[in-house]
């Protein structure tokens, strides 16, 4: 997060995660999922990567728009509950980055990418499409303030239900601060619609462990209200409750067949992007398939 450009960011992030698989056990799992594979002989020479060549001296084919189409729509809590952050990195900051991340890489891949930004209502809404410019405009939404308003995950995820009527991936990107049974609901909406979900949830270590310990002034930034709580009386309960909700957002995705990514602030973004091709690697990719034949674009 010590670059200020989030694009720069989402590269360097990209381009060290794919740079890493490849020095990993997970070889195999990187060159299925990569933007190229590996050159074999036979292959058309043209379609070398020169320079990614010159980066790690092996030879690569680039892949082609009819052999990938994913549609993936990243849908970003942009609501003030993710301003916090008890470090040098808000959640709001943090998911930023992490769709940015994801952007960078799927358009590399050429694949079909998209955002929605909610805070209690749709904010910004840009359709998966890979062509040029996309990711300018996805990175120039990305970096607008959000206005600071309260949270509402049921309308917002109604809205999008209705919104996305092709069938696609969805990476919701929120820290689920929301009551279960709604969560539920709205996640279940989208899997009827025949969606397949990646949920990740952002929130701040402090969040997790409670890490607080003197008594001080606390601030909801949902509601603006000041509470004074004492840490060491509330720990426990805080604890307990925050323990139960977490296992029901982990239930719930896992009745809907929904992948569920976990994550806190101080984690690398790059541990998301390999969540995310776990993810797309189960989801297959069978019914966005295009053959070379001319079976239709359709973007």
């Amino acid at each position: 997060m010590r670059i200020k450009s989030l694009e720069l960011r989402a590269r360097v992030v990209v381009e060290g995660f794919v740079t890493g698989l490849h020095r990993s056990p997970f070889h195999g799992f990187s060159v299925e999922f990569s933007e190229y594979r590996q050159y074999s002989p036979g292959d058309d020479p043209r379609y070398l990567d020169w320079r990614l060549y010159a980066r790690s001296d092996r030879y690569y084919i680039k892949r082609f728009e009819d052999e990938t189409n994913l549609r993936c729509s990243v849908v970003l809590d942009m609501s003030r509950s993710m301003g916090y952050g008890s470090g040098p990195v808000t959640k709001a900051e943090y998911a930023r980055t992490l769709a940015a991340t994801i952007a960078y890489f799927l358009t590399l891949q050429r694949d079909a990418v998209g955002l929605i930004t909610f805070e209690d209502r749709v904010v910004d809404v840009l359709p998966p499409r890979h062509r040029p410019g996309q990711l300018r405009r996805m990175l120039a939404m990305l970096e607008r303030t959000p206005t600071g308003r309260a949270t509402d995950l049921a309308g917002p995820l109604e809205e999008i239900a209705a919104t996305l009527r092709r069938r696609g991936l969805i990476v919701l990107v929120s820290d689920l601060l929301a009551p279960i049974d709604l969560l539920r609901t709205r996640l279940g909406s989208l899997k009827a619609r025949g969606h397949d979900l990646l949920v990740v949830r952002v929130l701040d270590p402090a969040e997790v462990d409670f890490r607080f310990e003197t008594p001080a002034m606390f601030h909801d930034v949902e509601s603006g209200r000041e509470l004074y709580i004492d840490p060491g009386a509330a720990r426990a309960e805080y604890l307990r409750r925050f323990a139960e909700h977490a296992a029901g957002v982990e239930r719930a995705c896992a009745d809907l067949g929904i992948e569920f990514a976990p994550m806190t602030t101080d984690r690398p973004l790059d541990t998301v992007l390999f969540d995310f091709l776990k993810a797309r690697e189960r989801r297959g990719r069978r019914p966005d398939r295009r053959r070379k034949s001319g079976q239709g674009g359709g973007r």
